[in-house]
């Protein structure tokens, strides 16, 4: 077990405080409030020691960067806003799905992935959610 620096509480603080996934990019942009000088490398670093010890569990979705949460939340699904492409998670599941799987077929786990709009983004015919598509692009 590694020592606890400033850089992986910083780390750490970040992505419980968002209370969703976050990408590595968004991580740092957090953490290196509490810790300045904080780099991409050693966001990336502290991620794997931390995945690795089980603190941190990655969040993978098709086509996407690995995203990282806080373990210990029990079993759950995302949802991906396909305006902002932030990830949630969603603390419902629809239960065992076993009886969709071909015949004969063992179903161990599953994933399930939502898609949509997030609250933030809503309906793209709002005026908001215009402006904040436009800041994001920089149109």
């Amino acid at each position: 077990m590694e020592r606890n620096t400033r850089q992986r509480t910083a780390i750490r603080q970040a992505i419980a405080e968002a209370a969703r996934p976050l990408l590595p990019q968004e991580i740092l942009q957090a953490a290196e409030v509490a810790a300045p000088g904080l780099s991409l490398a050693t966001v990336y670093r502290n991620l794997r020691t931390l995945v690795e010890e089980g603190e941190l569990l990655a969040v993978t979705l098709p086509g996407e960067v690995p995203r990282y949460e806080l373990a210990g939340a029990g079993h759950h699904h995302h949802f991906q806003c396909d305006s902002c492409q932030r990830v949630f998670e969603v603390h419902a599941c629809p239960g065992n799905l076993a009886g969709l799987a071909p015949r004969g077929f063992v179903v161990e786990r599953h994933e399930l992935t939502l898609y949509g709009r997030c609250s933030d983004c809503g309906d793209s015919k709002r005026p908001n959610a215009a402006r904040r598509v436009d800041r994001a692009s920089g149109h």
